[in-house]
This record gives C-alpha cells, sequence and structure tokens, in this order.
C-alpha cells in the first residue's frame, strides 16, 4: 500500500529523497493535476536552484483574468462567485508572465485557447505531439515522478481509489511504468486524494498499491476548476445544426470542446425531442435544398431509435444531457463475439438460448475457457448464480453441464443457465472531463448502476483504433462521427487548428489528427470540422476560409466534411476544383469573389465559373432573419443549458463585447468615449447592471467616463444576444 501523508511538505521530501534533486514531474492535464503538491514541488524549485524540475503536463488551468478595468470590474466579484477557492499551479502564471527561473521548464502538449500566445517559455517548450503519442514522449523525456488528483472511496475496509476525470495519459502510462521498473527505471507515482473528484470506475478505478505516495487530508479539496458554459452565437447555432443532420441513428458521436461541441448536441437534443421544429430550422437554413444529398448519405433526420454510443476524448458536460434524453443508449461490450453478433444485427440487448449456437459462429469457444465464461457472465449471457468449474458450468441447485457451444445437446441443458438481457455496456468512453460545477456534482450523484455506464479510459484506447483489439474497436465505432473544431480552412481543403503560421501555437494537437484519421480508417465513418466562417477582432471580419496559409494541422488529402454556418462542404475524394468549388459555397459571401478570384488566378477553377445564386447570401444578416422566428419561439438561446451569471451579467457580456469590437485603434476607442460622452445616459434601466459593476455612483470623471461606456454597450445591445 501506499505511504500515506498528511501534508504536501513531508510527500514531496520523500520524492526528493528517493529520486533526488533533478525531477521530471508528468500531471494530467485539466483538473487531474494536484495542485497542492505541485505548487509545494515548485516553491522548492524556487527556493533551491540545485532543484532541476521539468514539468510535462497539457491544459494548466487558471482562472479568468480582466485585460481593462472596467472588465475587471465584471469579471473580479464573477471568478470569485464562480471558482471560489480553486487553486492555481503556480507554476502556469509564471509561465504566462515568463517568469520561470532557470531551474524549471513546462512543457505542455496542448495549451489553454490562445492564452499563452504572448509568453516565449511556452512557445519555446511547448510539446507537439498527438495525445496518443504523450505517455510515449513522456518516457522519453525521462519522468520520474507522476502525480495525480484521486478520487477515494471505501469498501468493507479496504481503500479504493480512481483516477476520476483524467485515466486519459496515465492509465496508457500504468503498464509502460511496470515495463520500465522491471528494467531497472524508477518511476515514482504519487496522488493526491479529493473530495470533490467523482469516483468513476471501471478502467479509471485502481489498486491503491499502485502508487507510491498518497497525500491524503481535506485540507487540499479546494473547489475544482469549473468554467461556466459559454455563450452560443447564432453562427453556433447554425453550425450546430448542419452537424447534427450528418449524425446517423445508431452510430458513434465524438464532440470537440467549446461552443462548436455544445452547440452540436444541443442540435442533437432538439433533433430528437422536438422534431419537428428541429425540421423547419433546418429547412431554413438550407431552403433550396443543397445539402439533402449528404444528409441522406450519411446522417438523418429522423429522431433517435437505436441511439448512439460516444466514444470522445472529452466528456462534456453536454454528453449526460444526452443520455437523460435517451440519445446516447446504444452500449457497447468489451467482447468481440457480442458486439460481431450486434453489428451484424443477429442479437439485440435481450436474447433467447438461440444465443450460444450464434457465439459460436462468432468465434467463442466452442468448449468455453474460464475467461470466456467470466466474459459472458459479466454481460449477463450467464446469470451471476452459475458456477464454472474444469469446462462445466451449473446453476443454483442445478447438475454439471458441459460448456460445450458447438453441442447441441449442451446448448439446450446450457440455456436454463443463461440470463435474458445483455449488461454492463458502456454508452460512453472518455479519457477526460472538464465542465462547470453542476457536472461535477451530477457525476458523484449518480446511482452505481448508472455510473457504470461512462466509462473512462485511456486516449490510447478512444483516440485510435491501433491494438490487439483493433476489431472490436472497429465494430463498437461502427457509423462513427468525428465532429471538431478548426480555425481556419484553405480552398484545397486542409485545416489549420492549433497554430498560426509564424509558428505560434494557440492550443495543439490534441486528439484531433487522430480523429480524422479514424475517419478514413473506419468503414462508414466521416470527420466533420467545424468553424465559423468569419472572425472578427476590433470590428473588422477577416474570412476562415483562406486560398492558403502558412500551417496546417490536417492535411488537405485528409479532408472530409467541413460545416460553417452556412452549410456543409462534402470534401472527400474530390478533385481541387470541386473542392474551391464546394467551400465557397460555405464561404461568407464579402469574402467568396475575392477567393474565387484567387483560385481562378493560380488555375485551379476555370475562368468562367460562377457561385450558385443560392449560396449569395451567406450573411451574418441573412442568418439572424433566419433564426428570428425560431429565437422567438425559444429555441437557440445564448445558454441552452443553463449559466452561472445572472441576468445583469449577461447584458454586461454583450455590452463589453461591443465596446470591446470599437477599441481596434487610438481613433476609434476616442469616437467610442465620444459618442458615450455624448449620448449615453443612465436611467431605471441601467440601474440594475450599473450597481453590479460599481458605476451606481461614479466617484470622479474615469468613473463617469466608465458609467456612460456601459450605458452605450447596454443600449447598443439591448434586446440582442451574442451574434445576433
Amino acid at each position: 500500500m501506499p505511504e500515506i501523508f498528511n501534508d504536501v511538505g513531508h510527500c514531496v521530501d520523500a520524492v526528493l529523497r528517493r529520486v533526488g534533486s533533478r525531477i521530471v514531474l508528468a500531471l494530467p492535464l485539466g483538473i487531474g493535476k494536484p495542485n497542492p503538491l505541485v505548487n509545494e514541488f515548485y516553491r522548492r524549485a524556487l527556493r533551491d536552484p540545485g532543484i532541476d524540475l521539468t514539468i510535462l503536463t497539457a491544459l494548466s488551468l487558471l482562472k479568468p483574468g480582466a485585460r481593462s478595468a472596467l472588465e475587471a470590474r465584471l469579471t473580479t466579484p464573477l471568478v470569485a462567485r464562480v471558482f471560489g477557492n480553486y487553486v492555481e499551479p503556480e507554476y502556469a502564471r509564471a509561465l504566462l508572465h515568463d517568469a520561470l527561473p532557470a531551474n524549471v521548464r513546462v512543457s505542455e502538449f496542448f495549451l489553454t485557447l490562445g492564452q499563452f500566445l504572448g509568453s516565449t517559455q511556452a512557445q519555446r517548450d511547448y510539446l507537439c505531439s498527438n495525445y496518443t503519442h504523450v505517455a510515449r514522449d513522456c518516457l522519453a523525456r525521462g519522468v520520474n515522478v507522476i502525480a495525480q488528483l484521486v478520487a477515494r472511496r471505501a469498501q468493507d475496509g479496504e481503500m479504493l481509489l480512481s483516477l476520476g476525470s483524467n485515466a486519459d495519459v496515465t492509465a496508457d502510462l500504468l503498464p509502460l511504468i511496470d515495463a520500465e521498473r522491471q528494467a531497472g527505471r524508477d518511476i515514482v507515482l504519487v496522488g493526491e486524494t479529493h473530495a470533490q473528484m467523482p469516483f468513476m470506475t471501471g478502467h479509471a478505478q485502481v489498486d491503491p498499491r499502485r502508487f507510491d505516495f498518497l497525500v491524503d487530508d481535506p485540507r487540499y479539496d479546494y473547489d475544482l476548476f469549473c468554467p461556466p458554459n459559454p455563450p452560443l452565437s447564432i453562427a453556433h447555432h447554425a453550425i450546430g445544426m448542419h452537424a447534427s443532420s450528418l449524425v446517423c441513428d445508431g452510430g458513434t458521436l465524438q464532440v470537440g470542446i467549446g461552443e462548436l461541441a455544445e452547440a452540436t448536441i444541443y442540435a442533437l437534443l432538439l433533433r430528437h425531442q422536438q422534431n419537428a421544429s428541429w425540421r423547419a430550422a433546418l429547412e431554413a437554413l438550407d431552403p433550396h435544398g443543397t445539402a439533402a444529398p449528404l444528409r441522406a448519405a450519411v446522417g438523418g433526420t429522423e429522431p433517435f431509435v437505436s441511439g448512439l454510443y460516444a466514444a470522445t476524448e472529452m466528456f462534456v458536460a453536454q454528453l449526460l444531457e444526452l443520455y437523460h434524453a435517451g440519445v446516447l443508449r446504444r452500449p457497447v461490450y468489451d467482447c468481440l463475439a457480442l458486439e460481431r453478433l450486434l453489428a451484424a444485427g443477429r442479437i439485440g440487448e435481450r436474447f433467447d438460448e438461440g444465443i450460444l449456437g450464434l457465439l459460436a459462429e462468432a468465434g467463442m469457444g466452442p468448449r468455453l475457457s474460464a475467461a470466456e465464461f467470466a466474459e459472458l457472465q459479466h454481460h449477463g449471457v450467464f446469470r451471476a448464480d452459475v458456477e464454472f468449474d474444469a469446462g462445466r458450468v451449473r446453476g443454483r441447485g442445478g447438475g454439471w453441464i458441459e460448456a460445450d457451444l458447438g453441442d447441441p445437446a449442451s446448448r439446450a441443458r446450457l440455456g436454463e443457465c443463461l440470463g435474458r438481457e445483455l449488461r454492463n455496456g458502456q454508452v460512453l468512453h472518455a479519457g477526460f472531463f472538464v465542465g462547470p460545477r453542476g457536472f461535477y456534482a451530477a457525476l458523484r450523484d449518480l446511482p452505481e448502476s448508472t455510473r457504470g455506464r461512462f466509462g473512462m479510459r485511456g486516449v490510447g484506447y478512444i483516440n485510435q483504433l491501433y491494438g490487439a483489439d483493433q476489431e472490436l474497436r472497429t465494430l463498437q465505432r461502427r457509423g462513427a462521427r468525428f465532429i471538431n473544431s478548426t480555425m481556419m480552412v484553405t480552398l484545397l481543403g486542409a485545416a489549420v487548428s492549433d497554430a498560426l503560421e509564424s509558428g505560434r501555437v494557440v492550443s495543439g494537437v490534441g486528439g484531433q489528427y487522430n480523429f480524422v484519421a479514424m475517419a478514413h480508417a473506419l468503414p462508414g465513418a466521416r470527420s466533420i470540422l467545424c468553424l465559423r466562417a468569419t472572425r472578427s477582432e476590433h470590428g473588422r471580419s477577416t474570412s476562415n476560409v483562406l486560398w492558403s496559409y502558412g500551417h496546417e494541422t490536417i492535411p488537405r488529402h485528409l479532408r472530409d466534411i467541413v460545416v460553417t454556418e452556412y452549410g456543409a462542404a462534402d470534401l472527400r475524394g474530390r478533385t481541387d476544383e470541386e473542392i474551391i468549388m464546394a467551400l465557397l459555397n460555405v464561404a461568407d459571401s464579402r469574402f467568396q469573389e475575392g477567393l474565387l478570384a484567387q483560385a481562378v488566378r493560380a488555375g485551379k477553377i476555370r475562368a468562367d465559373y460562377r457561385i450558385p445564386d443560392a449560396c449569395r447570401d451567406n450573411t451574418p444578416q441573412h442568418l439572424a432573419r433566419t433564426f428570428a422566428e425560431h429565437r422567438r419561439r425559444g429555441f437557440f438561446s445564448e445558454y441552452p443549458f443553463g449559466t452561472d451569471l445572472t441576468a445583469e451579467e449577461t447584458a454586461l457580456v454583450r455590452a463589453l463585447r461591443y465596446l470591446d469590437a470599437r477599441a481596434g485603434s487610438t481613433r476609434a476607442l476616442l469616437a467610442t468615449a465620444a459618442a458615450a460622452a455624448i449620448g449615453a445616459s443612465p436611467g431605471p434601466r441601467h440601474a440594475a447592471a450599473l450597481k453590479r459593476m460599481a458605476l451606481d455612483r461614479p466617484r470622479n470623471l474615469r468613473e463617469r467616463l466608465e458609467q456612460q461606456l456601459v450605458v452605450l454597450g447596454l443600449d447598443a445591445t439591448a434586446g440582442t444576444e451574442l451574434g445576433a
């Protein structure tokens, strides 16, 4: 059993005694980091230059900061309320400001979106790696300490531990650690218990003896990082609608992280629960039926009857909503013979005696081994009270029966030992989770029978097909739709998702390449890359569909389906000219002709080509008109899954974004300030918002100007929602 400490300092002392002063510390991404313990390692390195500390990790989460004094009035109380006493990783705050000492290095393989663009230390030490290669790369870089936040339970007086939110890399590392230790390499595994961490079972549950040291004291139970749901714009909802129509019933779902994933899940819920309204919105988005052939070929428009199975890197909170709505309900089983029969439609969840002969045909037995019997009993084929011994089985009070599936007489007798329904299937496999506070509470409160439906597993299983069980993964992931976000696409089909052409990293490759490649390897699978057609900065809009770009994450030979708010472009198997045509159709109309001209100059499309009339009104204004009636009826709101923000705060978010969009230059800022000074007059309708900003009674000229700016923003965005 691990040596248990009630103080992080004592634990760090023990680690240093064991491994020495050179520490290569691997940490899970997101909320799986034991931040109090990590901060103690970091503080030791700050005090002692003789300690050489390298941290290998990803997604080091910091509380949101404010970019201006005005924004701080909104965010400071909000952050205090939402994030509570969350303990930040101190190395990440130093990394953000290029303040790491010379004896500390931090290599992240996935950065918080856009947060570290200005950090030269983060950019220099970024580790570009597929998520599935991280375990390998950690070992190659000399990791000698692995630390993780864990959930703890007691059962019959025994301690149980779970990797909780982060089975992702740790589950992949454990067998590699065993091999390294057998070869004489010392790698220390340290856990820190946390009362708020949901206890996930299955592959996330680990033998406590795996850990060398364990920190276990309630004073380290800080609030887990819990980002609130982001607001969804009209463009996000339009993209989600298009993507939701490309998901087939009975298939497999993978979604990425962020607004587009949430919009897609909302649209899937709408498709299932209010199908007529979903169809009406889809028809309004595609009045000419341009995407109907693609929907018919790869997706669907009906509610979900068979349901979906999710095999996704991140267990996003909204997937729990899909489960409760009855969409996420196609279970998969870690049994190849059962999956062969299910995929072929030869059995269902309920079965009779005929399953025994079918199992033999599917490769089970014919004379069952102890392992095969245990597998079938675990999945409900044999009842829990049936015994197995030396190739024979017997039910309670019955005689011994030869466990020979190839013998008709034995099969007839074995029928009395059978269950009637498959069990212990899982509707979701995921590597990690991060979400709002309520999501963690919902996971903690799951009934045990339901908890087992959600399987946290290593990314080596989820993000790729390779392995001895490749056929099993392939059968489980039938009808797969891998839906991910990208920043930009080129007119020849390459996608830019992780970095800028300058080389500066925005986020990371993560698992995107794996999922895109898997979509081309799996029968009937499709990759769907989603992006907004434009982006706006300081009031200026530019196209996210480009002729070319100096960096790419997904090469154009892996092109598949691209979705913007204006539709879906099917690029698989298409020629360069056909790809250009399809992407022009879903580009913003303000940029279509310029893009077309570039393609013509390059000789990649005929000079007389004309963009179809049906695609020449791809504008935010047209999109807003399309959604207007549906929004009046209560659909496609900013926060369809709720929010931690008050009504005043949501209005203030819109107002400050309005002001930020008009602060792109000194001239624009002065013009905005002048407009506020002249026309912004506070009234009763502004009172609650101004009080929330502590600007209801300005004390000086600066606060008076800030008050007027807020009033200007509130008036300009009154009655609207983001992207409206």
